[in-house]
Order: C-alpha cells, then structure tokens, then sequence
C-alpha cells in the first residue's frame, strides 16, 4: 500500500521547483494533492505534470481571501487535510542599502505573512494527527551575501513553527521546518543567473558545499515526505543542505 494513499495535502508553491516535486511525490504516494500558485497557466502546465488527480488553485499567498478560498474550496471538496505544507515564497537579492520599501513589503508579505496566515486559515481543517510543512531556507541561519532582507523574512518561520508544534499538541498536529540549502531549481533564473552563467554559479556554489554539488529536488521532496509521515517528529528543523551549514 502507498504510504500517503487517500491522504489530501495541500502545497502552496506547488507550481514549480521543490514545491512540484513534493507534489508529484506526494501523488505518486496515493495523496490527494492540491497545489496553489499565482499564474493559472503556470499552475495548470505543474497539474499536468504531477497528473494522479492533483487539483490547482491559483491566487497569492499574500493574501488572507486567498487562504480562506482555498481552504473553503479544499473543505467543500475533501473535507479534511491531512498535510499541509507552506512552502511558497519569494527571494530578490539585494544589499540593504537599495532594497526598496516595495522589496521589503513583498518578501514579508509572502514569506512571513502568507505562512503564519496560512496555517491559521487551514488549521481548522486539518485532521486531528495531522502534519504542518514549513520550508524556510539556509539564508536564515547562515549569513549570505545580499540575502539580508530575505534571511529575515524566512528566520521568523522556525519560531512560528515551533510555537505551533506546542499550540497544536492537543490535536496531535505535528509541525516540522525543511530548510533546503542551494537547489537546482527555476528560482536559479529570478536571480539572475542566466544559462550561459550557470555552470560557473554551479562550480561555485558547490564549493561552498562538502556534498561538492547543489541539491536536487526530489531529494528535498523526500525530506518532505519524511516529515510528513515521521509520526514521531515534530518540532524538528531539518537541514537538507549537503553540509553547507557546516562551513
């Protein structure tokens, strides 16, 4: 039997990048898979992909009636989540000296808000023994170059999660961190780095890493998959970096 067969999950950010590949394996698990992201054509190319049933829902995590659209939408249709994971975000690097106040709103409304509003719509229809998915990032806990107002934006997520493992332990919801490291993912792109550059920024990065490589993934889809199903996990910051937090 699939270990998340009839399961429902709920991935924001499931469009694209470790979103997507939680999803895809997350269906090919037996989950129901719901995915959100803000582009309906992106959204709609991702279900394809992911296939096994997924539905997707398109809006923008920023905002509170999005969550409640989804939530509302996801109740009338499952009744109940089993995994939620909050894993949308958004990253745009900048020196603090000309990050500006729009920069600054955005990446906290997404990153920050979007995730603490998040769960507060859809806790209450999680299944009791349910699981909670935050992905926060290296950035906030390893200083990297320009990361600054993005480091902060993610930091907040470990306090956020650990308090809910607390607030929710009567329900016996667990709430656990995946922090990825480097990932070979689209976002390469929106930062900036081309194609012809990507080689290099790959060489680089990697030596910054001792697993002498980025991370897939897939590889941090299965690390989702273990806090999803860990039954005994909760609380837990799980570095998946290949060691860079070591450096």
């Amino acid at each position: 039997m699939k270990i998340l067969q009839d399961k429902v999950a709920v991935i924001t950010g499931g469009n694209s990048g470790i979103g997507k590949e939680t999803a895809k394996l997350f269906a090919r698990q037996g989950a129901k898979v719901v995915i959100t992201g803000r582009r309906q054509d992106v959204v709609d190319a991702a279900i394809e992909e992911i296939g096994n049933g997924a539905i997707g829902i398109c809006g923008d995590v920023a905002s509170i009636e999005h969550h409640r659209r989804l939530a509302n939408e996801v109740s009338e249709r499952f009744g109940a989540v089993d995994i939620y994971m909050a894993n949308a975000g958004v990253i745009n690097l900048s020196s603090s000296s000309v990050v500006t106040e729009e920069e600054y709103d955005r990446h906290f409304a997404v990153n920050t808000r979007g995730v603490f509003f998040g769960v507060q719509t859809m806790a209450p229809i999680i299944r009791d023994g349910g699981s909670i998915i935050v992905t926060s990032s290296l950035a906030a806990t390893k200083v990297l170059p320009q990361h600054t107002v993005y480091a902060g934006s993610k930091a907040a997520l470990a306090a956020f999660a650990k308090n809910w493992a607390l607030e929710f332990r009567e329900r016996k919801i667990r709430v656990n961190i995946l922090t990825p490291g480097p990932v070979e993912t689209e976002i390469l792109g929106k930062l900036g780095v081309s194609e012809a550059d990507r080689p290099g920024f790959e060489r680089q990065m990697a030596g910054l890493i001792p697993a002498g490589r980025m991370g897939a993934p897939g590889e941090l889809a299965h690390a989702a998959l273990f806090l999803a199903t860990g039954s005994f996990v909760n609380g837990l910051e799980l570095f998946v970096d290949g060691g860079m937090s070591l450096t």
